[in-house]
């Protein structure tokens, strides 16, 4: 410190508050880098909103699964909450259902499976009346094991020809398997020869069956065939036996957290999950008016 010399007239001291002496230097720097330090922005996400404190549980049916594992980190990311996931198909005897799942006390606090069966929960007392919001349409694609040769179905006449001389057929135990043992072969006229050749999958992806050998052919949703290794995926079905099924998300009557799980079908809904969502296979659809 630069002394003052002593010629030079000293200030007269106040007779009402005693001369303060002096601070440091390092304690003016550790002062000066605490305000910085107090000022400084936070690098961490804010926490999550109320409705996102606790987690929501969701549970979905096959044709959703592959849309939901992907886009449910990024709703994870960007809002701070959490989301815990449960699967099983729309409808069916399995255990795994979600009927039978929501029919033992399985907690949900929102759903994702075929529309139809959506709709039997809310008459069931499972699903809020008025919560159904339609997400996605799937289409039925076919799929071989990876190596076998990849037939023709571009046609009715040709898949007609595919399902006759095929050895072995898997179909899904959910929507799309029964639309093809309760109609499409009817409407084929093939019923008689190719279902007892048929078997339904419970429990499993059609497209693990045909992975294994254990069937020449698979049917089911495309956004479940898609990402199972071992196949080749074929294509869709003609339009002329395809059959589209809307996969909508309802809240349960039991969710203990139903502004998270709003929170999520949003999501579910907005521009950017749409990208996701069309790369799996599936189709968005406009809400219902």
């Amino acid at each position: 410190m630069r002394q003052v010399p002593s010629s030079l007239p000293r200030p007269a001291l106040s007779l009402h508050a005693p001369a303060r002496p002096a601070l440091p230097r390092r304690v003016l720097l550790l002062a000066a880098a605490a305000v910085v330090a107090g000022c400084a922005v936070p690098t961490k996400p804010p926490p999550p909103s109320a409705a996102l404190a606790q987690p929501v549980r969701l549970m979905t049916s096959g044709g959703f699964t592959e849309a939901h594992q992907r886009l449910f980190p990024v709703f994870e990311q960007q809002t701070g909450g959490k989301v815990e996931s449960a699967y099983g198909s729309s409808m069916g005897a399995s255990t795994t259902s979600i009927p039978n799942r929501l029919a033992r006390g399985e907690p949900a606090d929102v759903v994702v499976l075929a529309r139809s069966a959506l709709d039997q929960l809310v008459q069931q007392g499972h699903v809020v009346p008025g919560s159904q919001v339609d997400l996605v349409r799937s289409s039925i694609g076919l799929a071989v094991r990876a190596g076998a040769p990849v037939p023709d179905i571009g046609t009715e006449e040709k898949f007609r020809q595919l399902l006759l001389s095929a050895p072995s057929i898997a179909y899904s135990a959910s929507a799309s398997g029964t639309y093809y043992e309760t109609a499409m072969l009817k409407k084929m006229g093939i019923e008689a020869q190719v279902l007892p050749k048929s078997r339904k999958i419970v429990g499993d992806r059609v497209g693990t069956i045909v992975a294994r050998g254990d069937a020449a052919v698979g049917m089911q949703q495309v956004s479940e065939l898609l990402p199972i290794p071992g196949i080749t995926y074929v294509g869709r079905l003609p339009e002329s036996v395809q059959h589209y099924t809307v996969f909508s998300a309802g809240i349960t009557t039991k969710a203990q957290n139903p502004e998270g799980a709003r929170a999520l079908i949003r999501f579910y809904q907005s521009p950017a999950a749409r990208t996701v969502i069309e790369k799996t296979g599936l189709e968005v659809v406009p809400p219902r008016p």
